[in-house]
Formats: C-alpha cells, sequence, structure tokens
C-alpha cells in the first residue's frame, strides 16, 4: 500500500504548490503551451493544477488513491493511477515530465528514470529533489536528528545525476533552489525561518520524514522547539536565521535534456 495512503489525509492543505516553483518548473521545461506534461508522483496535485492553469495538459501519475482524492478538477489534467517504475502511459506519449520531491519514494530508481525515457518525446525531464550533503546543517536538525538521519540515507547529488544520465541519455545539470523564507509548500525545510510551523501536527502530517518517524522522538523534539521558543531560547541561538531571506538546505533542481 502506498504510504500516502496513511500518512497523506490533510496533505493537500499544507502542501500548496509555490508559484515561484511552478515558475521555475515552466521555465525548465521550455516548452508552448498546449504540450502534454507527465508529472509522476503527483501527490494531491498541486503541481499539475498549477501547470494546466498557466495551458497545459497534464497527464498526473500517483499511486495514492487517498492521494488522488483530494485533487481539485481541471479539464486538463487527467489522472492515473500508477507507480514511476511501471508508468501507466504508452511510449514517446508526452512532451515533458515534471517530478516533484517524489523520487526519493521511488522503490527503483533507474526503472523509474527508464520509464520516464520510455514515455517522452524529445523534450525535457525536470525533477526537483535535495540532497543535504550539500548545505549547511541548520537548527532543525539539533531538534529533530532523525530528520538529518533519514536524508543521508537517500542518494547524494552525483548519483542520481548519473543514474538519469545512463538511463535517459540526456545532458543533465543541477540548479539550486533557494528556499526563500515564505514557501506556500510546506515540504520538510520550507518553515526554516518559522518554527513555530513545526509545532503544528497539520505540518508535520504532510512531510513524509515526520510522519513515518518514530513519533516519540518527533514528540520530545516539538516539546523541546516548544520550551525554546517560549523562553527566548531559540531565539537567542538562532535569531540570525532572521536576517535571511532565502537559504540553500541542499534542494536541487535537475534538467535533463537531449543534446540538440
Amino acid at each position: 500500500m502506498p504510504i500516502y495512503n496513511s500518512i497523506g489525509q490533510q496533505y493537500s492543505k499544507t502542501r500548496v504548490p509555490d508559484i515561484r516553483i511552478v515558475n521555475k518548473l515552466i521555465d525548465l521545461l521550455n516548452l508552448p503551451k498546449n504540450s502534454i506534461i507527465a508529472d509522476i508522483g503527483a501527490g494531491t496535485g498541486g503541481y499539475s493544477l498549477a501547470l494546466a492553469n498557466q495551458g497545459f495538459f497534464v497527464n498526473a501519475i500517483e499511486p495514492s488513491l487517498v492521494m488522488q482524492k483530494q485533487a481539485v478538477e481541471h479539464p486538463q489534467v487527467k489522472w492515473f493511477t500508477g507507480y514511476a517504475e511501471n508508468l501507466p502511459l504508452p511510449d514517446k506519449s508526452v512532451d515533458g515530465i515534471v517530478c516533484i520531491l517524489a523520487i526519493h519514494h521511488f522503490t527503483h530508481l533507474e526503472k523509474a528514470f527508464q520509464e520516464m525515457q520510455r514515455i517522452i518525446r524529445d523534450g525535457t525531464i525536470v525533477l526537483l529533489t535535495f540532497d543535504i550533503r550539500l548545505a549547511q546543517k541548520i537548527w532543525l536538525y539539533d531538534y529533530f536528528p532523525f530528520l538529518w538521519e533519514d536524508a543521508l540515507r537517500f542518494l547524494p547529488l552525483n548519483e542520481q545525476i548519473n543514474l538519469i544520465q545512463r538511463n535517459t541519455k540526456r545532458r543533465v545539470e543541477a540548479i539550486p533552489l533557494l528556499l526563500p523564507y515564505d514557501l506556500s509548500d510546506l515540504f520538510a525545510a520550507a518553515g526554516w525561518r518559522r518554527p513555530e510551523l513545526y509545532l503544528e501536527p497539520e505540518v508535520r502530517a504532510g512531510i513524509s520524514s515526520f510522519a513515518l518517524a518514530n513519533q516519540d522522538l518527533v514528540e520530545q523534539g516539538v516539546k523541546l522547539l516548544a520550551a525554546d521558543l517560549t523562553s527566548g531560547e531559540w531565539t537567542k541561538k538562532y535569531g540570525n536565521i532572521h536576517n535571511l531571506t532565502e537559504i540553500d538546505i541542499g534542494y536541487r533542481f535537475i534538467h535533463a535534456t537531449l543534446d540538440n
């Protein structure tokens, strides 16, 4: 059973697509309006809907029916139930592919990238992924060290890139996503300047690494963070972060194109 059948019940409330990420996806896809985009691991379809609202046709592929049921209907978004390793689309049927913070949930990355290559014509593949080894260790990991340990189990960026190059025969570049302080899509590190967000159960429920973690460890971290925010200890230790408007915490767009 897909993990998001259990953890994704309120997902669409806190995982609201951020317009800056949407605009970057469109910029990197570099496709005319009315092109067909596959959104793999589409979740509740937030980014599918945002792309459709910009004039694209979207095939949204998601294994979890719980997530799919939260999607807002749109005439240019068509839903498919399926996994990245066995995409329910014909060969060469899409112009471009997006995959937003999903590849760490795939069971077989090599197969997933081969499938992307199978369904795409000659357009661009754009993934949003992360590698925390590339960035500074922020305060979040002091309260929730399991987040750091969990993310370290994921493939380093250079290995992700090598897998994509090998299996799609595309030229690949990585582009940093500097996280703004006011992201609307509340993924794991999105609240880097808003520590109070991590006290909210609904926010944590929309972040897989919190939802799947040992809940005793989560509660320990929440109690400590709440106490430090109340006492002013957090501000004393980490308050300088409020001087920043964006930060690199290891999130990267992977942009895979055919050489012309």
